[in-house]
């Protein structure tokens, strides 16, 4: 007699494959595993839950009662059963009241034209030596991308956001409910003081969700443009120096900086509503243009039109075919999103 084992390697055959081949086929769901003559009966079980969900032990932990009670000298099974049991009756979890922080509402913000929705941030510019910092507040129109108000100070504070924004709503002469302001969540942009001005100034005030930079794109945006200024400096020597820098670029970006978000406008145009009045020049310059030579062109050109609409997180709903992030615009209508 051969056995298996030789058997199947003289045939070259698993003894895994025999065995399978030989058990019958089991049909629909697997059957359940039979109750173990060793394992508590269910009165027994039932017991062990009464026990465990007592008033007395309701707040302790599986190990706990069980240790408690073996030093009375009471046995009623082992801590694995005693967490199988409040297990298949879904009762292991946290029984503390644990705080939950509910889900951030993402901001949805929209402006058709100047004034009507600000984004505001504090970026950190080097000083003269390592661990010194100058803090630059910057106030940005969305829509407009103007800059109507800019502060440079040594320190971050409440009391100085607080002044900033007075002294811009106050020169843009912004009525109440004609404003929302957003920004993110620092210290200076959530605190006590900021928060009682702008409802004072009947100013709405949004922030981004936590660690979502992308919720104030605009702001971003334009410490980008700072920052990769050719002329701008790893260090500055004094904080004279950082606001003469400062003065000196706000200036040329406000008035002199053709921006893509904008139909290549600078900010100064679009804000003060001299933007249709130089797009009118453009369209003129373009028509001789094609009129002197229109065999160098496909169609007639047209100048880049402001969008219709600026979005701080356009809704998904609303959303339609993709808008270029950059470049002159010639539809009609078009929304712009940060470049």
């Amino acid at each position: 007699i051969v056995g298996r084992a030789r058997a199947c390697a003289a045939l070259g055959r698993s003894r895994a494959s025999h065995y399978r081949a030989r058990r019958p086929p089991v049909h629909g769901p697997p059957a359940p595993r039979p109750r173990s003559t060793r394992g508590l009966s269910t009165d027994e079980e039932e017991a062990v839950i009464e026990v465990l969900n007592s008033e007395r032990f309701c707040d302790m932990a599986p190990a706990q009662i069980w240790a408690t009670l073996l030093d009375e000298g009471s046995y009623l099974c082992s801590v694995s059963s005693m967490y199988r049991l409040l297990r298949d009756r879904h009762q292991v979890r946290g029984r503390r009241r644990i705080a939950r922080h509910p889900a951030q509402v993402k901001p949805e913000l929209v402006a058709t034209g100047p004034n009507q929705v600000w984004s505001w941030d504090i970026t950190k510019l080097r000083g003269p030596y390592k661990w010194r910092w100058f803090q630059l507040y910057v106030i940005l129109d969305v829509y407009s991308c103007y800059v109507p108000a800019w502060l440079l100070a040594r320190q971050e504070s409440a009391a100085l956001a607080e002044e900033l924004i007075t002294e811009a709503i106050a020169t843009q002469g912004i009525g109440a409910g004609q404003l929302t302001i957003h920004a993110d969540r620092d210290s200076s942009m959530t605190s006590k003081t900021v928060t009682q001005l702008l409802a004072d100034l009947g100013v709405l005030q949004s922030h981004s969700r936590p660690h979502q930079s992308n919720d104030n794109p605009f702001s971003e945006a334009q410490f980008k443009t700072l920052k990769y200024c050719p002329s701008f400096p790893d260090r500055f020597s004094s904080i004279e120096s950082a606001r003469s820098f400062c003065a000196g670029f706000f200036d040329h970006y406000n008035h002199r900086h053709r921006h893509s978000g904008i139909a290549l406008h600078t900010p100064a145009d679009v804000h003060f509503g001299r933007a249709d009045e130089v797009r009118a020049k453009r369209q003129l310059v373009l028509d001789g243009a094609y009129a002197a030579r229109p065999d160098r062109f496909r169609r007639p050109p047209v100048a880049p039109m402001l969008p219709t609409e600026t979005w701080i997180n356009r809704p998904v709903q609303e959303t339609g075919a993709s808008a270029p992030l950059c470049g002159p615009q010639t539809r009609e209508e078009v929304s712009r999103v940060p470049a």
